[in-house]
């Protein structure tokens, strides 16, 4: 799973305004005149510049769980599958694994066999510096150190109860002092059956399972490089990717390299029938990566992002909230001036939701009910896309996306997740009379940066409107995430993005053993425990979107958190940035193991620097 930042995309207006040259902001701008002179010293290196909204907090796949990381981390981790780049809808392939699982008929046991000529990346910590094979006792490693609780790893809540044996040897690792849990303990659940089968099983029927092995936690891990490193190892991804890490300028940026010794996986050959009349086929059966070097700039404010897209220093961002009618005209059409630049438009609805979500664990917000309600109903969706959003959203009446397969349209019809001033009026005396008095100020949490700042004094005014106080306090992302998985904040306002295309992965964001991550509003109730657990170990079936709608009819009834938005997503990309097919499951576009597919024609963005100067 992945965080959302608590950030919008658009806006209706262009405004100008100063941007502070900061150190680190002449940095960035400085760096396009060094793309030629990279890591391979070749004159025509090709080069491709991404950008960052938020700072990466981790490259431990064990402990990615936030949009920035995952996007990043993605470019030098792989896991057993992955998904067609493609096809749509997303379809599950092959990745480190040689060919899909064979399932047991009671579907508790896979076995899969693993692909015999990867290596991890060459790094200090294998001898003579030459990595080695991959094998089938990485990925066991891997996930005993995500149980290990001396590791503190944020994604247990993935494999809790679900792998036989591997509860037990988490409640081992707690009789150990850090650093001395035995990694070679057994694990009934995890074998090794050779160098290259790797088999699990599992306590019950869980259809999700080969979704979570597409996905960067369960990514394996070289002990070599544990050892090396220690506590460091955040900083130092040794996986098995694409690319490699060459530097990492924390808050500033990061630069990758090619990975002279990846596997040989080959660009797709087949796809989607549009995909041919967009040229998405012309690389179809050649090997990747096409790309030697990616620089991500880590770049918090919108002007500064959309300055630099504008000198050609950034292929791709999606287009900040205050330029958003500078880029896109009253029909949606990009505008001639971006016409002229040979700017492209990419648009899709995300699998994604926003929320203003409670702390439950807050005695005022735990125990006053007409509270939470008055909040829902104080707040205006339709006006907030209209100014925040410029539009480019959908009120949310749930925790579903419409995005999604198993979306209930019948919501709209039932759902208390709407705007009604005289109910939340109403429902504010009742919440007073809940609270034998005046209810105190309230403490409202959001991240740093332009959009999240404006979104904050939004929703302050909205809740001021039935009385209520309410202190906005900012963190920078780390922080707030840190802050959020330690249930500190009493209210915040974040999100949740799909991992997999299934809403059972929106039902784990409330389930209470999951708590306070990735439930962050520590939201529990029995009920809706027990119809998680049932639809989790089902197959899709009418039976289990019953349950599916039944579950989000209890949290919407409970409203631990004010349902708000979804986003459509509008990227702006430079023509010269080829083989860019979006991917509804990583809109934040920074990579998500993407960039191997990328290709750049350096020539183009040279012609337009010298044109756009």
């Amino acid at each position: 799973m992945k965080r959302l930042a608590p950030m919008t995309l658009h806006a209706g207006r262009f405004v100008c305004s100063r941007i502070v040259l900061t150190g680190a902001f002449f940095l960035l701008l400085c760096m396009s005149g060094c793309e030629r002179k990279g890591a391979s010293g070749r004159a025509d290196e090709i080069v491709h510049n991404q950008r960052l909204r938020s700072q990466v907090q981790t490259l431990d796949p064990g402990n990615i769980g936030d949009t920035a990381s995952s996007a990043v981390g993605e470019e030098f981790f792989e896991c057993l599958y992955g998904y067609h780049y493609l096809k749509r809808p997303q379809q599950i392939i092959p990745e480190l694994a040689a060919q899909m699982p064979q399932i047991s008929d009671d579907g508790l046991v896979y076995r899969i066999q693993i692909r015999q000529n990867v290596h991890f990346h060459d790094d200090p910590c294998f001898p003579q510096g030459k990595g080695r094979m991959l094998k089938a006792a990485d990925f066991i490693y891997a996930w005993k150190r995500i149980a290990d609780v001396k590791n503190r790893s944020k994604n247990w809540w993935i494999f809790n109860g679900r792998i036989v044996g591997l509860d037990e040897f988490r409640e081992y690792s707690k009789t150990c002092k850090k650093g001395e849990v035995d990694y070679s303990r057994p694990v009934e659940g995890l074998q090794a059956e050779d160098d290259f089968t790797l088999v699990v099983k599992l306590t019950d029927p869980w259809p999700q399972f080969i979704f979570w092995l597409a996905h960067v936690p369960t990514a394996p891990m070289a002990c070599e490089a544990v050892d090396y490193y220690g506590q460091d190892i955040v900083r130092h991804p040794v996986g098995t990717g694409a690319f490699m890490l060459k530097a990492w300028y924390r808050g500033v940026y990061l630069e990758a390299v090619r990975n002279p010794n990846y596997h040989h996986l080959r660009y797709p050959t087949e796809g989607m029938p549009e995909d041919v009349e967009a040229g998405l086929l012309e690389d179809a059966g050649k090997e990747l990566p096409f790309i030697d070097r990616v620089i991500w700039r880590v770049i918090n404010e919108d002007q500064p992002r959309w300055l630099l897209l504008m000198r050609g220093d950034i292929d791709l961002i999606t287009i900040p909230k205050d330029n958003f009618g500078q880029a896109i005209s009253l029909n949606m059409d990009l505008r001639p001036e971006m016409a002229e630049r040979q700017m492209v438009l990419e648009l899709f609805d995300e699998p994604g939701t926003f929320w203003l979500a409670f702390n439950m664990e807050d005695p005022l917000l735990k125990n006053n009910k007409p509270l939470r309600y008055a909040m829902s109903y104080a707040i205006n969706r339709a006006k907030y896309i209209d100014l925040i959003l410029s539009s480019r959203g959908r009120p949310s009446y749930g925790y579903t996306p419409p995005a999604m397969g198993d979306y209930d349209p019948t919501v709209t019809e039932w759902s208390p997740a709407v705007y009604d001033l005289a109910k939340a009026k109403a429902a504010m005396k009742e919440a007073i009379k809940v609270n034998g008095g005046p209810i105190g100020k309230l403490r409202l949490a959001s991240r740093t940066g332009t959009e999240p700042r404006q979104s904050a004094l939004f929703l302050k005014r909205a809740l001021g409107e039935i009385g209520l106080e309410i202190e906005l306090e900012f963190f920078d992302w780390p922080t707030f995430l840190e802050r959020m998985k330690n249930a500190q904040h009493q209210m915040h306002f974040s999100g949740w993005l799909a991992d997999y295309p299934d809403v059972e992965n929106f039902m784990q964001v409330f389930y209470s053993p999951n708590a306070p991550w990735p439930n962050s509003t520590n939201y529990a109730s029995d009920e809706f425990d027990a119809i998680y657990e049932k639809a989790s170990l089902m197959a899709d079936s009418p039976e289990r979107r019953e349950l599916y709608k039944k579950a989000q009819q209890i949290v919407l009834e409970d409203m631990p958190c004010v349902f708000t938005y979804h986003r459509v997503a509008y990227i702006i990309r430079h023509d010269w940035l080829g083989n860019l097919k979006p991917d509804p499951y990583k809109p934040d576009t920074a990579g998500g193991g993407h960039i191997k597919y990328y290709k750049i024609d350096m020539g183009k963005r040279d012609q337009y620097r010298e044109n756009f100067k």
